[in-house]
């Protein structure tokens, strides 16, 4: 890790760049100016007394992700599958009061989920109906795809799957695992699960490898203009793939954590160095540097 923070975090990520990661509003809005696919925006509540106002705005809606704009590792996440006037699901089946909701909501605001503990704001957005091809290997939640982006090529993946542990979130120390997806055919291979490798989901039973990612191409190329649009030279990626809209960019990382490494069961290195070779043409569009890493990753 410290060898990731001196030689490519801290040379190839200005600082100056980093807000537009850490906030989730600044990064939504910065998709939606380079025409990158996101979860449509519902609301966002700056303030403690617009609280009681977003039910309001979401009376046609039934159903929506709260999350802080600021925070980290899945954190102050609720996922609400529907609701009524008085009550809401979460995705788990658990009935939360409005009462707890807007507390909960409070609790963003107020920065405790935040990632330097400063005052936050929450961000209502539309919940990804997954696309069922992890179906067999996800715990309720969503799953997402995780892309280490270095110089614009996209180097490594894995899809994170929820558990039972992890509550429906796609958060590997939460309790999800992470099964390496090649680069090639965007195909799963084994997965890594509290540093343990396994070929199983953990709740579900069914192997995690040989799933066939759709779109893989599309999410590889939206991976690396993701990292052009924001001026960072070693990102990771999120995407979920949402059964209607397709591949969305969920959020971006500008320390992306090393499991993903025994998720594919090779290190990082060898790859950084390699994109560091590459010819100079190989960096032009997104399109001839994701052609380029599938090939010579494959």
């Amino acid at each position: 890790m410290n060898r990731r923070n001196a030689e490519y975090v801290m040379p190839s990520n200005p600082r100056s760049a980093y807000p537009l990661v850490d906030d989730k509003v600044l990064t939504k809005r910065l998709a939606e100016k380079f025409q990158i696919p996101t979860p449509p925006l519902y609301h966002v509540i700056d303030h403690h007394g617009d609280i009681s106002n977003f039910r309001r705005k979401l009376a046609s809606v039934g159903s929506f992700v709260v999350k802080p704009a600021r925070g980290a590792g899945g954190s102050g996440i609720l996922l609400i599958v529907d609701h009524t006037p008085e009550a809401f699901v979460r995705q788990n089946g658990e009935i939360i009061t409005r009462e707890e909701l807007f507390y909960h909501i409070s609790s963003i605001i107020s920065g405790i989920h935040s990632l330097e503990g400063l005052e936050d704001r929450a961000l209502i957005e539309a919940l990804v109906i997954p696309d069922p091809i992890f179906a067999a290997v996800t715990y309720q939640g969503v799953p997402d795809i995780r892309i280490v982006v270095y110089r614009g090529i996209p180097v490594m993946s894995m899809v994170r799957l929820p558990t039972r542990t992890s509550d429906g979130k796609a958060n590997l120390h939460r309790g999800a695992i992470g099964a390496g997806i090649g680069l090639q055919h965007g195909i799963t291979m084994t997965a890594v699960h509290h540093s343990l490798i396994v070929t199983h989901h953990p709740d579900t039973g069914h192997p995690v490898g040989g799933i066939h990612v759709p779109q893989w191409e599309k999410i590889l190329i939206i991976a690396a203009r993701a990292s052009d649009m924001t001026g960072l030279g070693y990102v990771g990626v999120d995407i979920v793939i949402d059964r209607e809209r397709g591949p969305l960019l969920l959020e971006l990382n500008a320390r992306p954590g090393l499991a993903i490494q025994l998720a594919n069961r090779i290190g990082l290195r060898s790859r950084l160095e390699k994109v560091d070779k590459a010819p100079r043409e190989v960096f032009g569009t997104p399109e001839a540097r994701v052609s380029w890493a599938m090939g010579i990753f494959g």
